[in-house]
């Protein structure tokens, strides 16, 4: 017999309509990493990724009628609620948070995989960038930017699925993608370029 926990996401979703606590229990446990560490990486602060996560489920129990599985995986409704809840959130308090260095986030790739794969345009910045220069880098860009480098390099979402959460074309997404990633290069290299100057200028005395 299926278990709760091996049910699809639509599945859990019907049963939520049921009044099952535990499909609500089970599609939470699920999808609210992705949820909050999508409105961490946006907001860069854990105080709203907690916020927007507990309203992204609040709007599926009471307002779930918005669900359309033909234009879409359930994963992209919750992140395009998400992502909803954020702009608002943001436009409103027009801050950003500084991200606590032992949050949840931690565990993060350092760079977007996309981006530094062999020959990739990160490929001449160092590897050994740390987490917090990288998600300042991120959170400066514009959002329209930001959204789509989180979601396809950091959450790892196809091109179609991004799509879906943000309610544009596909081919929106990768020009959005592309200048993105140039301006999230542009920001990274000034802080590599601050760590290799010290090995250079020490170079430099050596053979002064």
């Amino acid at each position: 017999m299926e278990t709760i926990k091996e049910r699809s996401d639509c599945e859990l979703l019907q049963l939520v309509r049921g009044g099952d606590p535990n499909a609500l229990a089970a599609l939470y446990q699920r999808r609210q990493k992705g949820i909050y560490r999508f409105a961490l990486q946006m907001s860069g602060s854990t105080s709203i990724a907690e916020d927007i996560t507990q309203e992204v489920f609040l709007v599926l129990i009471h307002d779930n009628s918005n669900f359309d599985e033909a234009r879409g995986s359930l994963n992209s409704f919750l992140l395009g609620v998400a992502r909803n809840h954020v702009l608002r959130r943001l436009q409103r308090e027009r801050f950003y948070s500084p991200l606590d260095a032992n949050d949840s986030g931690a565990g993060d790739p350092i760079l977007p995989q996309a981006l530094i794969q062999n020959n990739g345009p990160l490929d001449e910045l160092s590897r050994t960038e740390t987490i917090e220069s990288v998600r300042k880098a991120v959170l400066a860009l514009p959002e329209r930017y930001r959204e789509v480098v989180v979601l396809c390099d950091l959450q790892e979402l196809s091109y179609a699925e991004t799509a879906a959460v943000l309610g544009c074309a596909v081919g929106t997404v990768r020009s959005r993608l592309h200048r993105g990633r140039s301006l999230l290069i542009s920001k990274l290299r000034p802080a590599a370029n601050e760590e290799t100057a010290p090995a250079t200028m020490n170079s430099t005395r050596c053979f002064a």
